[in-house]
């Protein structure tokens, strides 16, 4: 339906939507292990229809605007994504957070996809804070939102526990103002 480039590299934001079950499927088969090491995105789609599920669950976000999904594609291949999630228009909060397997890791894929997202939250939809939840130790999450601009507000200690282990989250955030701000500069920069 779309697909919004995200450099020269072949990589592209697009829906993800249940419909890419298969596909989805494989990209989670291909990257499980090293996905789910902080989260267990989608750890219960074991086969096609778990899949479409997964992605029928954030279809259904979509259309009660709560949520949403979006793939990272690279060079036609699904690689990731990126998301919108306790999306409240009403108090313009909201959550991103992303997900990658291995031969999407080290390209900037989901900074780039994260401000695409970012524009459209804070621009089209008025959000006025985006807030991105971390596992204390996943070093690349938390690089991410470090590149985007956030302030790390809060570490909740031992908060979520995952495979057997309690894990610290960090809570990082940014509100309209600063991304704007941030926006401005990096627009300058480019004259």
């Amino acid at each position: 339906m779309y697909a919004i480039s995200l450099g020269d590299d072949g990589a592209e934001l697009r829906p993800l939507e249940p419909w890419h079950a298969e596909e989805f499927l494989a990209h989670l088969e291909r990257g499980r292990e090293f996905i789910n090491q902080y989260v267990p995105f989608a750890s219960k789609a074991k086969d096609t229809a778990g899949a479409r599920e997964v992605l029928q669950r954030y279809a259904d976000m979509r259309a009660a605007d709560t949520g949403s999904l979006h793939g990272l594609w690279l060079d036609g291949k699904l690689v990731g994504g990126v998301l919108f999630l306790n999306f409240d228009a009403e108090s313009r909060n909201c959550e991103v957070g992303c997900w990658l397997e291995p031969a999407g890791t080290g390209r900037g894929l989901v900074t780039r996809a994260m401000r695409v997202l970012l524009d459209f939250a804070f621009g089209e939809r008025g959000m006025h804070r985006v807030e991105w939840h971390a596992a204390a130790a996943n070093e690349p999450s938390i690089n991410v939102a470090r590149r985007l601009g956030m302030s790390r507000e809060a570490v909740l200690r031992e908060n979520y526990p995952h495979r057997g282990v309690r894990h610290d989250t960090e809570v990082w955030a940014i509100l309209a103002p600063e991304w704007h701000d941030a926006r401005a500069r990096t627009a300058h920069k480019d004259h």
